[in-house]
């Protein structure tokens, strides 16, 4: 087993052992944490800004198209927006425990369907450093811990994002592997994460199709694809 696996089924099991303490928060408590989140994002906007250029000079220097690096690019009005989106989801509705469908049986039995969060959600996704706190948040709200790997053009701004959440999570006194993000961007860790079937319980990619075609044929793990298209 190489380091890299390793390391990377260390952090995954970490976030297994958080999700059981994620799964279990009230809606008023996960709020609370998607604030605190959001005004972090905000607290530490110069360094997050200062992280991304150096993203930006290296996709420069790289030689990237003007349309992946005006993706890449985060300012603070960026930053603020980003922010807000958190905010956002911080006011939706809490799916868990919601009874979604109930019936009789024959027998007179009640049956009912109930949301519950999924577990550890695996997130793979290129270029844009805003979905790192969107997908946390988003997943956060949903009950379930996250384990984020962003695109390698996005390390430094991706790095200081989370870095970010997790003072909002210690704040409230959470462990900061509720959201964890692969620390290297190494791209061998996207294939050693997609075997880590016994620490994270879905895959969504989200890309073009080269990387969502990649995940789904490498993974052992569930995945939820959308390809290409206009898709619902």
């Amino acid at each position: 087993m190489s380091d890299l696996s390793k390391q990377l089924m260390a952090l995954a099991d970490q976030c297994r052992s958080a999700c059981k303490i994620t799964a279990q928060l009230s809606t008023h408590v996960k709020n609370d944490v998607l604030h605190k989140m959001a005004n972090s994002l905000i607290d530490q906007a110069q360094f997050i800004v200062s992280e991304n250029t150096k993203d930006v000079e290296n996709a420069k220097a790289n030689g990237l198209s003007a349309a992946m690096i005006d993706r890449l690019v985060i300012s603070h009005a960026g930053l603020s927006k980003m922010a807000a989106a958190v905010r956002e989801i911080a006011q939706l509705p809490d799916p868990v425990g919601e009874i979604t469908k109930t019936w009789r049986r024959p027998n007179g039995l009640q049956v009912s369907q109930k949301r519950i969060p999924l577990g550890v959600i695996g997130m793979i996704y290129e270029s844009r450093p805003n979905v790192t706190s969107d997908a946390a948040a988003l997943c956060f709200k949903a009950g379930n811990s996250v384990f984020l790997r962003g695109g390698s053009e996005a390390f430094h701004s991706n790095q200081a994002i989370a870095a970010a959440l997790h003072t909002g999570l210690e704040q409230a006194g959470l462990p900061r592997a509720m959201v964890t993000l692969v620390p290297t961007p190494n791209r061998k860790a996207v294939q050693e994460m997609l075997k880590l079937s016994d620490y994270i319980d879905i895959i969504i990619p989200r890309g073009g199709e080269g990387l969502i075609r990649f995940v789904t044929e490498n993974s052992r793990i569930p995945v939820i694809k959308t390809f290409k298209g206009v898709c619902h």
